[in-house]
């Protein structure tokens, strides 16, 4: 009889433990073990001003979105990302892989009726070596503490509300 209570008893914490984290609603989101502690993560504003995003801590979840205007999975999933920039607690970095145009982003952010999100460039590429991208879009999910805990290959409905829900559950 008490092997089977500790039976039981383990059985319930092992299912408590296995399934504490919610998993991720889509198969192109790939979840860390452990998060990856990047020293720098800098780009830049449309004026060319750069951003140092580890001097920034406003936020629980930072979502940085690399896309490109002649990328047409990217025009896709560009409008709900604008509509999650509007949720509290999540800030959302839209990095332009191109080289800089704002003729080009204006008209893109225009056409999609843009209106949350600013424009971000990755001068020189830094920051696509830095997280070893292999196409677009690509989205990397990073914690309050600046660390990544997920990439997104591929597009994604950012408005979804499965993934709303499993976002706000990582955080």
């Amino acid at each position: 009889m008490k092997l089977i209570n500790y039976l039981i008893i383990f059985s319930i914490l092992f299912i408590n433990i296995a399934f504490s984290k919610e998993k991720p609603p889509f198969k192109n989101i790939l979840v860390l073990d452990e998060p990856k502690v990047y020293k720098q993560i800098i780009f830049q504003d449309k004026d060319g001003n750069e951003i140092d995003l580890n001097s920034i801590n406003t936020h629980e979840i930072y979502i940085l979105n690399f896309w490109a205007t002649w990328c047409a999975p990217c025009k896709d999933e560009m409008p709900s990302l604008d509509k999650l920039q509007a949720k509290e607690g999540i800030f959302v970095f839209p990095i332009n892989m191109e080289e800089k145009n704002l003729n080009n982003t204006d008209k893109f952010y225009k056409d999609l009726n843009i209106i949350n999100l600013n424009t971000y460039f990755d001068d020189g590429l830094k920051l696509v070596k830095v997280f070893a991208l292999r196409g677009v879009p690509t989205t990397i999910i990073l914690n309050r503490n600046k660390q990544m805990i997920a990439r997104i290959s591929g597009s994604l409905d950012f408005a979804d509300e499965k993934f709303i829900s499993w976002l706000n559950s990582i955080k």
